[in-house]
């Protein structure tokens, strides 16, 4: 399961994201009895071993009609009594299926479990066989989700009658945590394993996917077609999927095994596009885990209105519409490829092998969490993967889950095991584990733990066995920290130099609160006179000194030089270390620590010259931090002459956007051509930010090309346009402009807030500018805590509109309003 919105990483921008996930993580308040509760595996006295289904769908009603030939067999003990769960369903028949036949059972059902009396007592291990036919209402089900699953009724029925123009008709179940029993009766536990039939009758303009093979279609006289999908391995019963719909089904292949992506028809010529990279990810997976992909085939399917990011239901995917980028948008980059590579890794970690409880969910999805790493350092390089991987870490650490541990028997609801903690930390821990055994042995006890455990359930013991038995340490200091304790280390680093005893020293203080103090083996680089020395520690005190001779003060000592630990750092640096760091330790945490550094030191010559230096990083994000952290008032020409090379040859299109931002704060006519050719690159975020840009220095000409560019808008172009659009506007319309910014909510702000801004240049009245003025310093401050570059580049924005009205005034002669204006501006930026 991929979270969304993390949530909404139906995914808008980062900075609200971030802020929305704080708020959606943070612990229930209210009732606390469930502090007392311990979360127990499920107790196993019946076994699932085949789960046959016969559906179809009366989309009037959005009801499935089913019935269903369920096979258990006792655990161990015998028993003579089956509880199954089916949530918010009408029974009408529950008997004993032997020798063709059926014969009634005596049952009760309570809306929520079904309970029924078998005929005899059943020896353990016996099989026997019960038919159900029943009605699945999910419409009228009750049920609550979570931050990362928003609704828990397991069946949707997604436009059904067609009144909804532009919106297609379709169905898709979603199983995870337990809801598939909205929509067939089961033991709907995660450590249940069983194989499946599932036979759909559906209109038949539709298509159809569910798990295991298509065996069979067969045309009916109404109209309708009965496909059967069979799955002859076990699985758990929140895997289990239906999707249909209207669908262009596009097909790779992985070892002659069938890959296909189910899109709507109007992005069929893109899927590859989106999804085509999914063979190279099976082979890369199947390649590192010494595991082949495990299951017939593997497709994935895009449906609207998805409760989730996506889900790895067994061989069939369900991702949500986002997905779907049309061919402007995936020149920027595929958004969600890191959803594509998760939910893949999960074919092995959570439905080869999966997790027992919800409280061992870890083995899950900490695991697909950490695969995106895998993929980005493999598919796009290091910098990539240790990227993705700091901004992982720090995902976690602004969603203040501190007191939660990885492994929780005791929560308020299962639903909660979905956050920050489960993902984004486990994912951490998993890196810091690779380090600490290597390479070689994690991914043989990574292939030791699926070969022991497939086709099974397992906990996070499991996952410890593996390695231990791999690696021959003892590993329960490092799982007794990780996943069964709570918090992170604070760490305060202070490096020094004895001239007298020639002795170099790192001191590392733990700050964190309570009595937890951490035990991290770590590796400290020292550098002098051109050559690098590395010692290997352990952090194991609250404060702990490490010396080591030197000649001369070293020119940088480097701890955690592998940039692994999961911890908070603040280091006694100078800025020519961080500098030293940037040129010699070169990880991308390295040149990324060095680099927010100096931003925050900009002001001093020698930082901004840095930053300057720094936008020829090899590395694409970096460049793209760099140039969102200047403003052409702090570069001289040519610097500026590089930003306009990078603006027009960038190899992403993303940093030639934001090369194009800067250029802009200039207000220089000479850029007008660079800017009206950009208006019309393929890429959205290209185009807005020239649009943008050309708006400030020639608002007449941007705003004739509306009527061309808006044919085809998404994204920055989008904004573009809204921004250029209210350069119509005046002073007439400041309360109109004001009241829409006011009832926007916070995400609406963020696309809304430029627009306003090119607006107030617009104002002559002095009060009203400075109404609007403090509105977007609100806004941002409001912001700013939860990402540190929304204040740069609110100010950036805030700096051009005092350049326009500069120029304005510099046109004018003198103006005394204008004056006001800008001594306002100067003041509310500082």
């Amino acid at each position: 399961m991929k979270k969304t919105a993390l949530l909404a990483k139906l995914l808008i921008a980062s900075l609200i994201t971030t802020i929305q996930v704080t708020a959606q993580f943070k612990p229930a308040s209210g009732n606390e009895e469930w502090k007392n509760i311990y979360r127990s595996t499920s107790e196993k006295v019946n076994d699932l071993v085949h789960t046959r289904l016969e559906v179809s769908f009366d989309y009037e009603k959005s009801y499935l009609y089913g019935k269903e030939w369920l096979t258990l067999k006792p655990h161990f003990y015998n028993t003579d009594t089956l509880r199954l769960d089916a949530k918010g369903m009408d029974i009408k028949k529950v008997g004993l299926f032997e020798n063709g036949k059926v014969t009634d059972l005596l049952y009760n059902y309570d809306n929520a479990s079904l309970y029924i009396r078998l005929n005899r007592s059943y020896k353990g291990g016996e099989p026997y066989t019960i038919f159900i036919d029943y009605t699945a209402k999910p419409n009228e089900l009750k049920a609550e989700g979570s931050a990362a699953i928003t609704d828990a009724k397991g069946l949707y029925f997604i436009n059904p009658t067609g009144k909804e123009k532009n919106k297609p008709t379709q169905i898709w179940t979603q199983g995870e945590t337990e809801a598939s029993s909205a929509w067939f009766p089961t033991i709907d536990k995660p450590n249940q394993k069983t194989t499946s039939e599932i036979a759909m009758t559906v209109p038949g303009k539709y298509v159809t996917l569910s798990n295991g093979k298509l065996t069979g279609q067969k045309k009916n006289i109404d109209g309708t077609r009965t496909d059967t999908w069979k799955m002859s391995l076990p699985h758990s019963p929140y895997l289990f999927f239906m999707g249909v719909g209207d669908f262009a089904i596009v097909k790779d292949n992985y070892k002659g095994k069938e890959v296909s992506y189910y899109v709507e028809k109007d992005f069929e010529k893109v899927a590859r596009k989106i999804f085509g990279l999914t063979p190279e990810m099976m082979t890369f997976y199947s390649t590192k885990l010494g595991v082949d992909y495990p299951w017939d085939k593997y497709a994935q399917m895009v449906g609207r209105d998805y409760v989730s990011g996506a889900m790895e239901n067994t061989s069939a995917t369900l991702h949500s519409e986002y997905l779907q980028q049309n061919a402007r948008e995936l020149v920027d980059r595929n958004k969600y490829e890191d959803y594509i590579s998760h939910e893949l890794f999960h074919q092995w970690f959570g439905d080869l092998v999966t997790a027992e409880s919800w409280s061992n969910l870890t083995v899950n999805e900490s695991l697909a969490n950490y695969s995106e790493t895998l993929w980005n350092e493999y598919k796009h390089g290091q910098d990539a993967g240790d990227e993705h991987n700091y901004k992982q870490m720090f995902d976690y650490l602004e969603s203040r889950g501190e007191n939660k541990s990885l492994v929780r028997f005791h929560y308020r609801d299962k639903e909660d095991m979905f956050d920050r903690v489960t993902y984004e930390k486990g994912g951490r821990i998993l890196n810091m584990l690779r380090n600490f055994v290597g390479d070689d042995a994690f991914f043989k006890s990574l292939n030791l733990y699926l070969n022991t455990n497939k086709f099974k359930s397992a906990e996070a013991h499991n996952l410890r066995l593996a390695f231990e038995e791999v690696t021959g340490k003892d590993l329960n200091w490092f799982w007794n920290q990780w996943y069964y304790g709570s918090g992170h280390p604070q760490l305060s680093i202070t490096y020094g130099f004895d001239e007298l005893t020639k002795k170099a020293s790192v001191i590392v203080n733990q700050t964190q609160s309570g009595e937890q103090v951490f035990t991290l083996p770590v590796a400290i680089d020292i550098y002098n006179n051109g050559i690098k020395t590395r010692q290997q520690v352990w952090v194991r005190n609250r404060i702990d000194t490490f010396s080591f001779s030197s000649s001369d003060k070293p020119d940088l000592i480097n701890f955690d030089a592998d940039k692994i630990l999961l911890a908070q750092k603040l280091e006694n640096k100078t800025l020519d270390e961080y500098i030293f760091q940037y040129n010699n330790a070169k990880k991308y945490v390295d040149r990324r620590e060095a680099i927010d550094y100096a931003v925050d030191q900009k002001q001093k010559p020698q930082a901004l010259a840095f930053l300057i230096k720094a936008i020829n990083d090899p590395f694409y994000e970096i460049r793209e931090r760099v140039l969102k952290n200047l403003h052409a008032k702090d570069v001289d020409a040519a610097a500026l002459k590089r930003i306009e090379d990078i603006s027009k040859n960038d190899a992403k299109r993303i940093v030639r956007a934001t090369a194009i931002d800067v250029l802009a704060g200039t207000v220089d006519p000479a850029y007008t051509n660079l800017y009206i050719a950009g208006v019309k690159d393929s890429s959205y975020t290209v185009a807005g930010a020239s649009l943008s840009a050309l708006a400030q220095i020639d608002a007449p000409k941007a705003l004739s090309l509306l009527p061309a560019i808006k044919k085809d808008v998404k994204g920055r172009l989008e904004a573009a346009i809204l921004e250029v659009e209210v350069l119509a506007k005046t002073d007439a319309d400041f309360e109109e402009m004001t009241n829409k910014f006011d009832k926007a909510t916070l995400l609406q702000k963020t696309s809304l807030y430029k627009a306003y801004l090119n607006y107030l240049g617009n104002v002559s009245n002095s009060d009203n500018f400075k109404k609007g003025i403090d509105r977007i310093i609100l806004f941002r401050n409001r912001l700013a805590p939860y990402n540190p570059t929304f204040k740069t580049e609110v100010n950036g924005l805030l700096e051009n509109l005092k350049n326009k009205k500069q120029s304005s005034k510099l046109r004018a002669g003198s103006s005394t309003v204008l004056e006001e204006q800008i001594d306002y501006l100067e003041k509310k930026m500082k």
